[in-house]
């Protein structure tokens, strides 16, 4: 079962306690889930994916940065870093992204007001995609980001996932705090999911795969695992996760001064900075609560989550002040409210950049920005007054 406890709710310094995120975020967030609860759930069985090897169940994606050669028309696709091929297949992946949007923001709402509706509609998701036999996915990813006429799947497909990084957020939330629709069945049955999820993304080739890529998508891997593992009270599994944050992800991705170099070599370095800090910082939001240890951990040389956000909250707050080279798309899009300046700015005591964070667009409509964009409801992530149920 997915383990009923108030520690998913992570403790912050006493700054936090002057931040009243329910007001902030109440319009906003109700406005949302008004919406969404008109909005049945649609999962990727209905969705059909003609090049897929998988079945109904299995999820399929195409690569992003993958085009026809015009060289040998029929051929293998060939590589354009930065430029995504608008033709490829993206239903299943737009099905997940949505899910990913709607469900957190029905879980913030019923937290915001208490309203039951918003949590029956939420579990209805969570039912869909991970519990019914007729609409649920396969809890793995063998068929993610595959190239035309090269792969029929690849390990950096699992980077798809991070889209329900905030749903087992939201589902933790509303199993801790017993919503309505939550009964003890429902959260055994959808924590399977996660748990076979997880043990996929630990033990297959694929999951290991990409566990050891050294740039962004190792930090989305371990932020999945981190927050399913949180999800099913998985200490030990979290124990390791922390380790490896602090030994492994750390002193490979930043340098000093804050710098991320593997993210700053790409066609489009300030969108890639800016998404993998967020990455980290909610890492350290469900692994370091209450304190402030992997906020500040450095490796050899190195630099910290810290200094990271250090280094690019003067180019949030000016992007003209930004020295490196634009992106070659949709550089006019950014910045957006970045988590990373919300949660270290709470955990750190820096004012200066949750001010920041409020300045900044909430709810992008560009759907490149929204899938670079996974944490959206921060009342999900912090301290907050009591849910009145009613």
């Amino acid at each position: 079962m997915i383990a009923a406890s108030a520690a998913s709710i992570v403790p912050t310094p006493a700054y936090a306690e002057q931040l009243d995120l329910q007001t902030i975020e109440h319009d906003r967030v109700v406005r949302a889930a008004d919406a969404y609860l008109r909005e049945a759930p649609r999962t990727i069985t209905s969705i059909p994916a003609p090049r897929s090897p998988g079945g109904v169940h299995d999820y399929y994606s195409e690569a992003d940065y993958w085009w026809p050669d015009p060289a040998h028309p029929g051929g293998p696709y060939v590589r354009r870093d930065g430029f995504s091929n608008p033709e490829k297949f993206d239903g299943h992946r737009d099905a997940l992204i949505a899910f990913g949007v709607r469900m957190p923001a029905l879980a913030s709402a019923w937290r915001l007001t208490g309203d039951s509706r918003y949590a029956r509609a939420a579990a209805e998701h969570l039912n869909a995609w991970f519990v019914a036999p007729e609409t649920r996915m396969s809890p793995d990813l063998a068929h993610a980001q595959a190239i035309i006429g090269r792969d029929t799947g690849r390990a950096i497909g699992i980077i798809d996932t991070l889209q329900i990084v905030e749903v087992a957020r939201g589902a933790k939330l509303l199993s801790d705090l017993r919503a309505p629709g939550f009964d003890a069945r429902f959260r055994t049955d959808v924590a399977a999911w996660f748990r076979s999820y997880l043990g996929w993304l630990t033990t297959s080739a694929a999951g290991i795969e990409e566990r050891g890529q050294k740039n962004n998508h190792g930090t989305c891997w371990l932020l999945q695992c981190a927050a399913f593992a949180d999800l099913l009270a998985d200490e030990d599994a979290l124990v390791g996760f922390r380790t490896r944050f602090r030994t492994v992800i750390v002193p490979n991705q930043i340098a000093a001064g804050g710098r991320q170099p593997l993210e700053l070599s790409r066609t489009k370095p300030y969108s890639y900075l800016l998404f993998n800090l967020d990455v980290l910082a909610t890492a350290c939001q469900i692994l370091s609560p209450g304190s402030r240890k992997l906020w500040t951990a450095a490796g050899p040389g190195g630099g910290s989550v810290a200094d990271a956000i250090g280094f690019m909250a003067p180019f949030i707050r000016n992007k003209g002040r930004w020295p490196h080279p634009a992106d070659v798309e949709h550089f006019d899009a950014l910045p957006v409210r970045q988590p990373s300046l919300l949660f270290g700015g709470l955990a750190l005591d820096r004012p200066d950049w949750v001010s920041l964070w409020r300045t900044l667009p909430a709810d992008p409509t560009d759907p490149e920005i929204v899938r670079n964009f996974p944490i959206r409801q921060p009342v999900l992530w912090t301290n907050g007054s009591d849910v009145h149920v009613r």
